[in-house]
């Protein structure tokens, strides 16, 4: 299989990140007001002058997800000054972390980042979202972990999005937890692979996700072990919450014994329904105990988000202007802002 990061496209061969650019720093929306919200009476927003039926709140949502999306696609998002390992994870299945992987590397990766996601499931859907092949037999991730290949022999470009990669995840990883027991340096293997590509191929990658399995295994450990962040999707319903817990204490586990520098750095709330009260009970009780790793931006329930994988696409590229794609859009804005915050920017 051809390596995007060798297809030429000019006289010098490029890398995995050769469209990294100097951007300028973000500057946050609460300091545009009246892009945000059209007060002025000199605004040029367009729908500064449409007065929404009062009786009509989905009009108003409506209106006010367009002015957003507008003012999210006129800002910069800054770029990390040093590549982010970000594993997205949480051991309870069903609760947007793949949905969140991909969509949140594919809104980067349409304001000018250069983004690799790994696709660390058996289920493979990272994959399937981003429009790669990954058919049985597929260089993929397995190869990576079992048989030591370099991820930069089985990366693929996404057809949609130029500055964003995956690495695929075929059938064959189904077993890989069993197969990595008796492997040498076990926890390890994944560590060695994205390290080696960030000295080489990949040096220019300002962001590489790391899309965990359901499950708290070997696959997830070696995605902490490389990482140096974690991202924590959780569906706005208590099931969602009770494992919550464990999945900390995996963290803080990792953290002591194989990886210093990882830390769960960021909290969403996905499948949100504001109509109803257990989903903002929900959301209180989350922000309650981790007011400083909660996204303000949730994730509402949208069957765009839902439908955008069964014709291979983010709902990034899918439906730009649909709320799913404008909140994991401004959701990305706060990963990025985050990330100047805690080491500033190129």
């Amino acid at each position: 299989m051809t390596d995007p990061a060798q297809e030429p496209t000019s006289s010098q061969t490029p890398t995995l990140g050769h469209h990294r650019s100097n951007v300028p720093a973000y500057e946050t929306l609460q300091a545009q007001p009246q892009a945000a919200t059209g007060a002025s009476p000199t605004s040029t927003d367009p729908f500064s002058g449409i007065e929404a039926d009062g009786d009509s709140p989905l009009a108003a949502e409506l209106i006010e997800t367009e002015r957003l999306r507008r003012t999210l696609e006129a800002t910069d998002f800054p770029r990390p000054a040093d590549t982010r390992v970000i594993a997205v994870s949480n051991q309870k299945g069903g609760v947007g972390k793949t949905t969140t992987s991909v969509n949140m590397a594919a809104a980067l990766a349409s304001k000018g980042a250069n983004v690799l996601v790994i696709d660390a499931d058996p289920q493979g859907n990272a994959s399937t979202a981003l429009g790669v092949d990954h058919r049985a037999g597929t260089p993929s991730i397995y190869d990576v972990l079992l048989d030591d290949a370099s991820l930069a022999s089985v990366v693929q470009r996404c057809p949609d999005l130029p500055t964003l990669w995956c690495v695929p995840a075929t059938i064959d990883l189904a077993g890989a937890d069993i197969e990595l027991v008796s492997a040498v340096r076990r926890e390890y293997r994944l560590h060695g692979a994205v390290a080696d590509l960030l000295a080489r191929e990949g040096k220019q990658l300002d962001y590489v996700f790391i899309d965990c399995p359901p499950s708290l295994g070997l696959l997830t450990l070696n995605a902490m072990v490389v990482a140096t962040e974690v991202l924590i999707p959780i569906q706005c319903e208590y099931y969602a919450l009770e494992g919550l817990t464990q999945l900390i204490k995996t963290v803080e586990m990792v953290k002591k014994h194989l990886n210093p520098e990882i830390h769960v750095s960021s909290i969403i709330l996905t499948m949100f329904d504001q109509r109803t009260n257990l989903a903002r009970e929900v959301a209180h009780e989350v922000r309650s105990h981790f007011p400083g790793e909660t996204f303000p931006q949730t994730i509402p329930r949208s069957v765009r988000v839902s439908e955008a994988p069964s014709f291979g696409k983010t709902v990034i590229t899918h439906d730009p202007h649909s709320p799913g794609a404008v909140a994991y859009l401004a959701a990305a804005m706060e990963l990025a802002e985050r990330g100047v915050a805690a080491g500033g920017t190129q």
